[in-house]
C-alpha cells in the first residue's frame, strides 16, 4: 500500500489556534487517507495543553506524539512561535506510550520500552522524544536492548527556566518521555553527524559531579573558557553567554570515535550544567562550528538516511537538530534544511525541530547512542514493491 505524508505548519497568538490551523493544513495535504501518526512540533513559548486541545479536536484517537522547539523547521525553513504538525498514512501500525518518569530513571524507562516492544514478535522501530533538561538520556541508551532500533531526541524550551513539554495523545507534561512503535509496511532511514572540529585546545576534566562540570584544568570551566575567549568569567554565567557555551562543545576520544558534549547554560558558580555525565580525569577537547560544516553535515545526514532507506521511496523527513544549530546560523536561519534539501529534493515534505541531544541507532548489534551538537534525519519511505 502507498504511504502518504503531509506536513502543515501555523503561527498564532495562542497554541490552541496554531495547532487547529497547523492540523487542518495537514490534513487536507493528506487527502482522502486516515492518519495513522501525528507529529507535533510546538514553540515552547506555547501552553501544551493549548497545542494538544487544537490537534486532537481534529485528529481524534490517531495516535500522536509531539515536543516543545524553540522553533519550527518545514521545507521553507525555520518559523518561530509555530506549531508543525506532520501525518503518515498507510499499510502501517503505530502505538503510542506516555512515560512520565524518565526524568526519575533512565534505566526503569528503557525497561518499560523493552517490555512494551516484546509484547509484539513483528519487527518494529521506536520513535521517542523525552525531556532535554531533566533525564539521563545516556543511561536510557546503555539499558535498552541491541535488537531494537530506537531515535529520537530531547526536547528543548526555555534555556533559562529550563521549560520542556512532550506530548502524546490527550496528555501533555515535562520530565516525560512519548514514544511511538511502528510496525509495518513502512521503510525508515536514519542518518546523522555533527559540523564541530578540535581547534587544538585541550583540557582534563578535574571535577565533575552528575550533570555539573565544575572545574577544567583545576579552575571552575567558566575560567577556563574566559581564558580563550577574552570575557570575564563571571560573564559566562548571565546571558548571552551562558547559552551561548552551548557554541562551544567538548570533544571526547572513546574506542568508538569522538563523542561530543556540550553545555546547556553556565551557572552562577562557574559550573557548566550538561544533559549527559562526564567522567573525571578525562581529556577534552574545546570543538568549534561553521556554516560549512554545519551544512556539509545535514548533505551528509540526509545522503546516510537515503541509503539506509534502500530502494524505498522516500515521503517524509522528519529533521531533529541540536539548539547550538540555531544559535550558530542565526545570520543564515534554515540554512541547514536548505542543505537537506539539496541531497532529498523540493518535493519531500519536512518538518522539524530544535533538540537538546539525539539519538541515533546504528546498527542491529550495536545499543542506541546518545549525541549532542548533532542533526539527525529520520527519512520514511514506502517499501519498494516486491
Amino acid at each position: 500500500m502507498t504511504i502518504f505524508a503531509s506536513v502543515g505548519l501555523a503561527q498564532a497568538l495562542d497554541g490552541r489556534e496554531a495547532g487547529l490551523q497547523a492540523t487542518h493544513q495537514a490534513l487536507n495535504r493528506l487527502g482522502a487517507g486516515a492518519p495513522a501518526l501525528a507529529i507535533v512540533i510546538a514553540s515552547h513559548q506555547y501552553q501544551a495543553r493549548e497545542v494538544q486541545s487544537g490537534v486532537s479536536s481534529l485528529l481524534g484517537d490517531t495516535p500522536l506524539i509531539g515536543f516543545s522547539s524553540p522553533a519550527g523547521l518545514a521545507r521553507d525553513g525555520i518559523h518561530p512561535h509555530s506549531v508543525v504538525v506532520a501525518l503518515l498514512s498507510g499499510d502501517f501500525q503505530s502505538e503510542t506510550l506516555w512515560l512520565p518518569g524518565y526524568a526519575q530513571s533512565g534505566r526503569e524507562t528503557a525497561a518499560k520500552i523493552e517490555q512494551h516492544a516484546a509484547a509484539r514478535v513483528e519487527r518494529q522501530s521506536v520513535l521517542f522524544f523525552a525531556d532535554g533538561f531533566n533525564g539521563d538520556a545516556e543511561q536510557f541508551c546503555s539499558a535498552l536492548p541491541t535488537a531494537l532500533e530506537v531515535t529520537g531526541g530531547l526536547s528543548s524550551g526555555d534555556l533559562h527556566t529550563g521549560n520542556t513539554y512532550q506530548l502524546v495523545g490527550n496528555q501533555t507534561g515535562s520530565g516525560g518521555m512519548t514514544a511511538a512503535f511502528l510496525r509495518g509496511e513502512l521503510s525508515i532511514g536514519v542518518g546523522s553527524d555533527h559540523g564541530w572540529d578540535p581547534v587544538g585546545s585541550q583540557f582534563r576534566v578535574t571535577r565533575s559531579r552528575g550533570f555539573w562540570l565544575r572545574t577544567l584544568d583545576g579552575r571552575p570551566a567558566s575560567e577556563a573558557y574566559a581564558s580563550l575567549f577574552g570575557y570575564p568569567a563571571r560573564d559566562w554565567a548571565f546571558p548571552p553567554l551562558s547559552y551561548l557555551a552551548r557554541l562551544y562543545p567538548l570533544g571526547m576520544e572513546q574506542t568508538e570515535g569522538m563523542i561530543v558534549r556540550a553545555p546547556i547554560r553556565v551557572e552562577a558558580d562557574g559550573s557548566f550544567r550538561m544533559n549527559a555525565v562526564i567522567r573525571d580525569g578525562v581529556d577534552a577537547f574545546l570543538l568549534v562550528g561553521s556554516r560549512a560544516s554545519c551544512e556539509r553535515a545535514a548533505k551528509t545526514a540526509a545522503q546516510q538516511a537515503l541509503l539506509k532507506l534502500g530502494g524505498a521511496k522516500p515521503k517524509l523527513a522528519l529533521v531533529l537538530v541540536d539548539v547550538a544549530w540555531q544559535m550558530l546560523l542565526k545570520a543564515q536561519p534554515g540554512a541547514e534544511i536548505t542543505a537537506v534539501q539539496e541531497i532529498l529534493g523540493d518535493s519531500i515534505p519536512i518538518a522539524g525541530g530544535y533538540t537538546l541531544g539525539q539519538v541515533v541507532t546504528a546498527d542491529e548489534e550495536t545499543k542506541p547512542k546518545f549525541l549532542n551538537q548533532h542533526i539527525i534525519v529520520i527519512v520514511f519511505g514506502e517499501p519498494k514493491a516486491e
